[in-house]
């Protein structure tokens, strides 16, 4: 039986936690959550890498939460070298593409196929708010 993937309202609350790479180091701090423009599920967790660090997208089913933390499966330099995202912005679908390729997600499986049956230049993931906003 597979567990249940946490609601979009659930990862809210992840907002501020520290996020931990494959070795359990702190890399930087959840900064948003994109959930799919259709559906609203949540698809990938937006992080600040460092204090000046970029801001990256890592897949919402890789990650794990923990008391503060979350945890994803990706070392310090995977990460680092992630394509740059905007919180502040929608991901389009050219964009969603990038960042799953960049994890090896192919435009035949999961999110990525989800996105690629979509119209070129289509918003396909926004940003929740944190509690309170």
């Amino acid at each position: 039986m597979q567990a249940e993937l946490p609601t979009a309202e659930e990862t809210r609350e992840w907002i501020g936690f520290r996020l931990d790479d494959l070795s359990g180091a702190s890399v930087g701090n959840v900064k948003a959550v994109f959930c799919d423009a259709e559906n609203g599920d949540p698809a990938w967790v937006v992080a600040k890498l460092g204090r000046f660090g970029k801001t990256i997208a890592v897949p919402f089913r890789d990650c794990a939460a923990g008391v503060g933390h979350l945890w994803v499966p990706y070392g310090r330099d995977e990460l680092r070298s992630a394509p740059g995202v905007d919180a502040l912005n929608p991901l389009t679908r050219e964009q969603e593409l990038a960042v799953a390729g960049h994890y090896g997600i192919s435009e035949r499986v999961g999110r990525g196929a989800e996105v690629a049956e979509r119209p070129e230049g289509e918003v396909t993931a926004e940003a929740v708010a944190a509690p309170g906003d």
